[in-house]
């Protein structure tokens, strides 16, 4: 997303302005209405009418198309911008937010493109667009969306698997997800087929009567009897080197949830914590690692691998640093050059359950805000190395 970008001309923008039966537009003269603002985002993302065009969220206008006479600021971009990041909308959509200064006042723009991902909710709610008006979406609009999704499918984490049933998922799981990233009073007023539940939010597909592979890698009984690569690697050496036997070893596999959880338990174990001077006559806390640092960097790679791979994710620990490998190269507009200030979602249904389930906690700052964690812990900054298809990257130990 690039602020400065004029996705619209002026002569556009005017037309816009005095079109009020468009449902491609939504104007408010509010600076800091969220809930506005990421309801129209929403909408505009499910594109439910089918225009295939985008929709545009024009801030500092009346409803009758006259100019209120806002003054843009540059602190409220940043905070139409933060809106793809912050995980409210999710899957994240796509969009850009532009400064317009005409006479009687300023416009702020926000573009947002169709998703080739619908449903898109916010707050666990799908909003849709009625006309001039929006709303959330009834239950025949979600199939619509739905079905609109299964034809547009295009990165793995979404396309079914026919090889795999609903038997081989875990309801239970599925079922504490579900209240996750729905909103209680769409669960409650809930009439849908445990299939059409599983579909909405992109664990199932239902033409091909099977689960997608993000469905099989949160909720499968057995995620790697479908997808043999789909578990990390765990070794721990005593050295420097693997020239020593591991003191300790695991093949972690199995639901998402519980490959995660196990190797925090896995970290926690060894990660010894010293002492070190704080402030007056305190002493402080100093880990060899910092946890958060490590788990970032560690969701990161889950979330970008490549799971066509059969090569698992590895988790090495020596004694002086921490390697984690994982299988499938860089991806999209991502180069070794631009890997701290760009992200492409390789696996975006995968990225957003983890947010979700709250193993990320923004978009597209995993890896700066692990560096950020590393440098106030007296940790050398992680580093990062790509050949073979495998990204690595490298955690050195700090001193105590």
């Amino acid at each position: 997303m690039n602020r400065n970008k004029r996705m619209l001309t002026e002569a556009q923008l005017i037309e816009l302005l005095s079109d009020l039966e468009s449902d491609r537009v939504e104007r408010t003269i509010s600076v800091s209405d969220t809930d506005k603002f990421c309801q129209a985002i929403c909408a505009f993302a499910n594109d439910l009418p089918n225009h295939r065009q985008p929709g545009y969220l024009l801030i500092g206008v009346r409803d009758d198309g006259s100019l209120s006479g806002l003054n843009v600021t540059d602190q409220l971009l940043q905070n139409l911008g933060a809106i793809r990041s912050d995980g409210n909308v999710l899957p994240q959509p796509v969009m850009s937010v532009a400064r317009f200064k005409l006479q009687g006042g300023d416009v702020a723009v926000v573009e947002t493109l169709p998703s080739d991902m619908p449903p898109v909710r916010y707050k666990g709610a799908i909003w849709v667009r009625i006309g001039p008006r929006k709303g959330t979406a009834h239950e025949q609009d979600e199939r619509v969306l739905t079905e609109k999704r299964v034809a547009r499918a295009h990165t793995f984490d979404v396309l079914p698997f026919p090889e795999a049933g609903i038997a081989d998922l875990s309801l239970r799981l599925f079922s504490e997800y579900r209240a996750q990233v729905i909103a209680p009073e769409v669960i409650e007023a809930n009439r849908r087929t445990i299939e059409e539940q599983l579909a909405s939010l992109r664990l199932f597909d239902l033409s091909k009567k099977c689960p997608t592979t993000t469905g099989i890698l949160l909720f499968g009984n057995n995620p790697r009897f479908f997808l043999p690569g789909a578990y990390v690697q765990f070794l721990r050496f005593p050295g420097s080197t693997m020239t020593e036997m591991p003191v300790d070893q695991a093949e972690l596999s199995g639901d998402m949830r519980t490959v995660l959880d196990g190797l925090r338990d896995k970290f926690r174990a060894y990660n010894q914590v010293g002492m070190k001077p704080g402030k007056g006559f305190q002493d402080q806390l100093s880990p060899e690692y910092p946890e958060w640092a490590v788990r970032e960097l560690l969701h990161n790679a889950v979330i970008h691998r490549d799971y066509q791979s059969n090569t698992p994710i590895r988790f090495y620990w020596f004694l002086d640093r921490i390697e984690i490998q994982s299988p499938g190269g860089l991806y999209g507009e991502v180069t070794p050059e631009t890997i701290m200030s760009r992200n492409s979602y390789r696996n975006p249904v995968m990225a957003e359950a983890l947010k979700a389930m709250g193993y990320v906690n923004r978009f597209g700052f995993g890896i700066q805000q692990a560096q950020k964690l590393l440098e106030e812990n007296g940790n050398p900054p992680a580093e990062f190395s790509f050949e073979d298809k495998v990204v690595a990257v490298t955690i050195r130990r700090g001193a105590q």
